[in-house]
């Protein structure tokens, strides 16, 4: 009776532990099935902004398009760290203005309508981005029947079902910029100049002042002849608070670096293994091959003239016989041979044009190259090429020209720096005749290129290059690494510079870290360490040691700006010169009130003070700026707001403490009529309308940022 009295006086409490250690189960085996994201951020959560999500994967998508955009504009030329983390930014910033702009748009109710789509497609002025698609190859303008051709081949039962998917989300993409330009013309449309306002900016630019002035400049005063109190920062951070706005949130760290770069035994070592390769290179009959198998870079061989070799081997290569090989020698980095492997004469430049197909809208490359091959026999058997580029080229550039591509030499390059075209493209081009129709796959796609003229002579050499990085030996990282762990071990939060010291090690200070930023000054690829920084705590020490190229690098986060305004703590080293200067500026104001006191003209004050009078002479008000001084705005403020032949009070400009003396103004002739100058001002408000809208927009949204955790 004892053990059943005692199990229902304790049941509630026996089934709630149960009930409760169950629950903590489910949710640990959730966790450990998910990955931990019960408890975080959903990884595919880029942002959240006025609610709305925005996934992963859309930015990538979109990213991608850029950077494919990017490579085709530069030549398909390697991305930086820098250029990726550009267009990153730049991706970012255009999703949120479109996401905003979309729901001011929707919240307006601006709508492109039915007949209003009509008269952009296919009305007497088709809408800008569709005219020019549709362009006469020769004279560059809008041609009608190229479009209504199109639209005619769209709206067939023949028409293919990916180009009507294509033409159908290009259209989207108008109307979108549409309703983008009502949004903006309704903006810009309230904006009003009145005639205060022009006559006020007539003034600025054209009344002319003459005045004599003194100056102590702050640098007069050595920063330890001053001292500067708390109350001296505060009164200046209460009066600039607003200066102060941190637009992205950002995080300092310091850390030290264990070097892990190739040793001389290293480069010694990669030395020796280039010179076993030079006698096989020397006698080699396939020197391509030799270089797919041997090189670190497997570029394929290919015909350049004069001035695009490295400069070590560009004289060297042109004055020697076929089979000659130098090396080895360093560059870049890395121990190279180089064999002159062929010579010949050919033509200087080849002009072609082109219809590209997509792979990935076709189905496929063996698709793509039947479909390439497909339009090929229409054009042998006698339609237009132009006519077939415009209906079926992914490249919607040249395909508004009837494929039409610039002319380009051996090496790819187009005249005036227009770009590069793919070395598979100029390999075939410069090996087919005049009016031949080939098909070739490049990296952007299939291309059917027809051969329009080739002209010039050129001598051109091959040259075949073998390289081998000089890179640090698993000895080299072992030790430096082995550095690096030890030094962590015997860190803390408290004794980081003490132990780096005793180290002789010197950390280095990696100040206002974006949470996107991919590197840092002499660190590339960073993105493990910045990530680590998002999560940590003011203070803290990472629990490893991260690897970033041949450095190892423990860092220790000293501190987090968060996003809106900061605090004075966070910015009193930043403020601290406009601190000490407006301490000095009262010091120097002292000086010039005791100079003032019984003077009668700015040279007595001047000489009174230490200093000399300055002339000066048709300064303008829109133009604050003294010959042989910065731009000084309180000063030419003062001096327009004052009256002539009167010695000023001291005025605290941005060098240093001013006193001046105004001999007289020019005023201008009357302003008769504003009209013109209504439109200049009204005109710079509205080329600034457009991006003071969006950054309107982006200051009053919500926007949870996880691109510091996912990206």
């Amino acid at each position: 009776m004892g053990i059943m009295g005692f199990l229902r006086e304790r049941m509630g409490k026996i089934l709630a532990f149960f009930i409760g250690f169950a629950l903590l189960a489910f949710i640990i085996s959730e966790v450990v099935r998910s990955g931990g994201s019960f408890f975080r951020d959903d990884s595919n959560e880029l942002a959240v902004v006025n609610g709305e999500k925005i996934p992963l994967d859309k930015f990538n998508k979109l990213q991608d398009q850029n950077t494919n955009q990017f490579k085709q504009q530069s030549g398909g030329q390697p991305l930086s760290g820098q250029i990726t983390s550009y267009i990153q930014e730049t991706t970012w910033n255009q999703l949120l203005s479109d996401l905003l702009l979309k729901k001011e748009i929707e919240k307006l109710g601006l709508v492109v309508g039915q007949d209003e789509n009509d008269a952009m497609v296919s009305g007497n002025s088709p809408d800008p981005q569709i005219a020019s698609q549709f362009r006469d190859p020769q004279t560059g303008a809008f041609d009608r029947n190229r479009l209504n051709q199109a639209l005619a081949y769209l709206a067939s039962a023949k028409a293919d079902t990916v180009q009507k998917h294509q033409w159908r989300d290009f259209i989207i993409q108008v109307v979108e910029a549409k309703q983008k330009t009502k949004y903006v013309t309704m903006v810009t449309n309230g904006l009003y100049v009145n005639s205060l306002e022009a006559n006020d900016d007539y003034q600025a630019k054209n009344k002319l002042v003459n005045f004599k002035y003194a100056t102590l400049d702050y640098a007069s005063i050595p920063d330890s002849k001053v001292t500067v109190t708390d109350a001296d920062y505060s009164a200046y951070y209460d009066a600039h608070k607003a200066e102060f706005k941190n637009q992205q949130e950002t995080r300092t760290f310091e850390y030290v670096s264990f070097n892990g770069s190739p040793s001389k035994d290293d480069s010694t070592a990669v030395k020796a293994e280039v010179i076993k390769l030079a006698d096989s290179l020397k006698v080699s009959t396939n020197d391509s091959l030799f270089v797919q198998i041997n090189s670190e870079t497997k570029t394929p061989l290919a015909f350049q003239k004069k001035g695009t070799l490295e400069p070590k081997l560009d004289t060297l290569m042109f004055n020697s016989a076929k089979g000659f090989v130098y090396g080895p020698y360093v560059s870049n980095g890395s121990y190279k041979l180089a064999k002159l492997s062929d010579v010949k004469t050919t033509f200087d430049s080849v002009k072609t044009r082109h219809i590209l197909i997509n792979p990935q809208l076709t189905g496929g490359l063996d698709k793509a190259i039947a479909k390439a091959d497909s339009i090929k026999k229409l054009i042998e058997g006698g339609k237009s090429f132009a006519d077939l580029a415009t209906t079926f080229s992914s490249d919607r550039g040249s395909a508004a020209k009837g494929g039409d591509i610039p002319a380009f030499d051996v090496n790819g390059a187009m005249g005036g720096g227009q770009g590069q075209i793919a070395p598979e493209y100029t390999n075939a081009s410069f090996k087919a005749k005049k009016g031949d129709l080939i098909v070739v796959t490049s990296q952007f796609g299939v291309h059917l290129i027809q051969v329009e003229d080739q002209k010039g002579s050129v001598k051109v050499i091959k040259v075949a290059v073998v390289d081998k990085p000089i890179t640090p030996s698993s000895k080299t990282q072992t030790i430096a690494y082995s550095k690096a762990q030890k030094f962590l071990g015997s860190i803390t939060k408290d004794n980081f510079d003490a132990e780096a010291t005793k180290e002789g090690l010197k950390p280095r200070t990696a100040e206002e870290v974006t949470g996107t930023a991919a590197s840092l000054p002499g660190l590339d690829n960073v993105r493990d360490v910045v990530r680590w920084a998002y999560k940590a705590d003011k203070g803290d020490i990472t629990d490893k040691v991260f690897t970033v190229g041949d450095q190892y690098i423990v860092p220790r986060l000293t501190e987090i700006k968060p996003k809106g305004i900061l605090s004075l703590d966070a910015v009193k080293k930043q403020i601290k010169p406009a601190v000490l200067n407006e301490v000095k500026g009262k010091q120097l104001d002292e000086k010039f009130q005791a100079a003032l006191n019984g003077a009668s003209s700015i040279d007595q004050v001047a000489q009174k003070a230490g200093t000399k009078a300055v002339p000066v002479q048709n300064i303008v008000f829109a133009n604050p700026i003294i010959p042989g001084q910065s731009a000084e705005y309180k000063l030419i403020g003062s001096i327009f707001g004052s009256q002539p032949n009167k010695l000023s009070k001291p005025v605290n400009g941005s060098q240093g403490v001013f006193v001046y003396y105004v001999d007289g103004f020019t005023n201008p002739a009357p302003l008769t009529n504003n009209i013109r100058q209504k439109q200049q001002i009204a005109q710079a408000l509205v080329q600034r309308a457009d991006g003071q809208v969006l950054e309107a927009l982006k200051d009053n949204a919500n926007v949870k940022d996880n691109r510091a955790k996912v990206l």
